[in-house]
């Protein structure tokens, strides 16, 4: 049997043609997209149904495009894919969680606590940190009103969402060194949706489906994570979790806009100046890694 059909072959080696950069920039468009469309689905779904079926439907989906890539060789990696998977599950709930209770552009700022932290440990040179200080001021200027008028549990769910993110980051370069392809990940959201199923089953929401929720609640599973994951998981194994806490303050910036443009959340000037000291950010530490790889 051939490792890969050829739809599936032509989309690695296009993924592979693009640089990292590339690759995370369309994925956090795609994450934020899908962030707007499950806000949508709260009202009557609720945060954890709305959790478990992105997870369940992405799983799905990642298991189908890699199901040839995975064999016996799972077995021995089997502790490291439990713990994903649930740093996968933990996120979701608590990411989601947050959104339904303070706005996205401010959610995913505070969100942001978690990989620039790890920015900030990996990084050894002085210039790092000139951009992670000016990743900084952006988020400052995204997040106004933390401590004063956001939701404590909000806030509190969006940093351990953090938390899990900085996780995702290292544990995605550990599995995808020793797994081949996307198995890793896809084997990851399944156990991801196994972890989040009592929790939905607790506390229910299911009952509300529909057929035009069920294909709404599939966008989300494609937007998301599996198209954004995927992407992600194949710019971890080409660049330092480093370049890459520093390169998501683009996260924040990009969920501002999607708010103001598909949430009605208004950005306003603090809003665009956020906007520009991120994307600095995020140029300078693009460029300044590849100048040190060679690229």
């Amino acid at each position: 049997m051939a490792d890969s059909s050829p739809a599936q072959g032509a989309l690695a080696r296009a993924a592979a043609a693009v640089p990292p950069p590339g690759l995370l920039l369309i994925s956090i468009v795609s994450i934020q997209l899908g962030a707007a469309v499950a806000v949508d689905l709260f009202p009557v779904l609720g945060p954890v149904a709305t959790a478990f079926l992105r997870l369940a439907f992405s799983a799905a989906l990642l298991l189908a495009a890699t199901r040839p890539t995975i064999g016996p060789g799972v077995r021995r990696h089997v502790g490291a894919l439990l713990l994903y998977g649930a740093i996968l599950g933990v996120m979701n709930l608590s990411f989601y969680g947050s959104i339904s209770r303070i706005p996205l552009g401010i959610a995913v700022a505070i969100e942001f606590v978690g990989p620039l932290g790890l920015a900030v440990v990996t990084s050894r040179r002085p210039r790092d940190f000139a951009w992670i200080a000016l990743a900084v001021l952006g988020i400052v200027l995204l997040t106004p009103q933390i401590g004063s008028e956001l939701d404590p549990l909000g806030v509190v769910l969006a940093g351990a969402a953090g938390l899990c993110w900085a996780g995702f980051a290292v544990m995605s370069q550990r599995i995808g060194k020793a797994m081949p392809g996307n198995s890793g990940l896809a084997i990851a959201m399944l156990v991801a949706a196994v972890v989040v199923l009592p929790v939905e089953l607790a506390v229910g929401g299911l009952a509300g489906l529909t057929p035009g929720l069920l294909a709404a609640a599939i966008a989300v599973a494609v937007l998301s994570t599996a198209l954004p994951w995927s992407l992600e998981f194949e710019a971890l194994k080409r660049m330092t979790a480093r370049s890459y806490g520093i390169l998501v303050t683009l996260e924040p910036a990009v969920a501002a806009a999607v708010g103001a443009i598909l949430l009605g959340q208004a950005v306003g000037v603090q809003g665009l100046l956020a906007i520009v000291c991120v994307t600095a950010a995020a140029l300078g530490v693009t460029v300044s890694d590849r100048r040190d790889s060679g690229d």
